[in-house]
């Protein structure tokens, strides 16, 4: 059977697991990560090798005691679609087993259209059903899906049309995904699917809790809690975004997603005349835009450090990953400024966390939509 049309048992999903995050291991040492006895290891493994999930790498020899060959992960053992419908762009990838991109689609506008956004949807699932070809098409384990919880929220901030916000308030996107395919479809908010790349593939494999921050056209944040995304009730567990930068006394605070969203720094290109997009590349950093970099810079920092302080007194981290849709000078930079923020805040009481830049960068959201699906297939049965 195929294995992406069974339910693997919990003791498989463990060795995928730390298979994955070793990157690869000789038998007798995944029997140990995963307290198997030797046989019982032996019999998954071959399991999984005659499904093609794991695949065995070169002997290696010249080490103390008997050859090993370790095992890896099968790249064409599985794969998945995400879809990450944002509040500025629609991308779609296709992933094998390990979240290498085989395919991608983007499509850019101005205020997401769901008359425009859904058909191109339905028309690129289409086109990667057609590059896989049957056999393989056949390991698809299903469809992800990232999209701002509140998609009609903060349209004043954002500048979208009225009928769009209001259509997407009002909408069940899992669902309009899920007619357009017979495929299992999973969804999640964006920055938690972000959130779930960076755990798979990224700085979290070394983090057991920690906080995570994407700096987006609006910046928000997901919580991992001993290896695990957190979602909490509603699903808004680690919601930095939404978090107020002062007290209410007079009138309503401002969030941080405000203050450290990139669309604050776009408008205020916009309103120089420059051009807008010059935070995705090297440009933001040099003049004309380098003052109004510095300045939101020094503002997006100091933000991002008060909710981290925050965060750290509520929750023991481990770490905070940061990561955004923007160049990686620009994040660096970000940073070391958040960096020195933190270094004002009076930690008596807490534990300052080790702050991280994230791995992934600008495709974590809609990667971490793939990943909800190899996740729901492969990963370990929580509990």
């Amino acid at each position: 059977m195929n294995p992406t049309q069974r339910r693997l048992g919990a003791n498989e999903r463990r060795m995928l697991h730390e298979i994955r995050r070793h990157g690869s291991l000789a038998k007798a040492e995944l029997a140990r990560v995963t307290e198997l006895s030797t046989q019982t290891a032996s019999v998954i493994i071959n399991r999984l090798l005659e499904e093609q999930l794991v695949r065995k790498l070169e002997v290696q020899r010249g080490k103390v005691g008997q050859p090993s060959q370790p095992i890896a992960l099968n790249p064409v053992g599985a794969y998945a679609i995400g879809i990450q419908i944002g509040r500025r762009t629609l991308k779609v990838v296709l992933v094998d087993l390990l979240g290498t991109v085989l395919e991608r689609w983007e499509l850019a506008y101005a205020s997401p259209d769901a008359g425009l956004i859904f058909p191109a949807i339905e028309q690129q699932l289409a086109r990667m059903l057609a590059t896989l070809g049957p056999e393989a098409a056949a390991r698809l384990c299903g469809i992800g899906v990232s999209a701002p919880r509140n998609f009609g929220e903060w349209e004043e901030l954002l500048r979208m049309p009225a009928a769009d916000a209001a259509e997407w308030g009002r909408m069940a996107i899992g669902q309009r995904v899920q007619a357009l395919t017979p495929l299992p479809v999973s969804q999640a908010k964006d920055t938690a699917a972000a959130c779930m790349a960076e755990l798979l593939v990224g700085r979290g494999r070394s983090l057991a809790s920690y906080l995570y921050i994407y700096v987006d056209t609006l910046a928000g944040g997901s919580l991992v809690i001993n290896g695990w995304p957190h979602a909490g009730v509603h699903g808004n567990s680690g919601a930095v975004g939404s978090m107020p930068m002062q007290a209410a006394r007079d009138g309503v605070p401002q969030q941080l997603l405000s203050v450290a969203s990139l669309v604050t720094l776009e408008q205020r290109y916009e309103a120089a005349g420059l051009a807008s997009d010059a935070m995705a590349d090297e440009r933001a950093l040099q003049q004309p835009w380098l003052p109004l970099t510095q300045a939101w810079l020094a503002e997006a920092a100091n933000a991002i450090a008060y909710a981290i302080c925050s965060a750290a007194c509520l929750i023991d981290l481990d770490g905070v990953v940061v990561d955004g849709r923007c160049d990686r000078g620009l994040l660096a930079a970000l940073l070391a400024l958040v960096e020195q923020e933190l270094g004002r805040y009076n930690w008596a009481g807490a534990a300052r966390p080790e702050l991280q830049a994230g791995e992934v960068g600008d495709d974590a959201k809609v990667i971490g939509a793939a990943y909800l699906s190899l996740h729901a297939s492969f990963a370990p049965l929580q509990g």
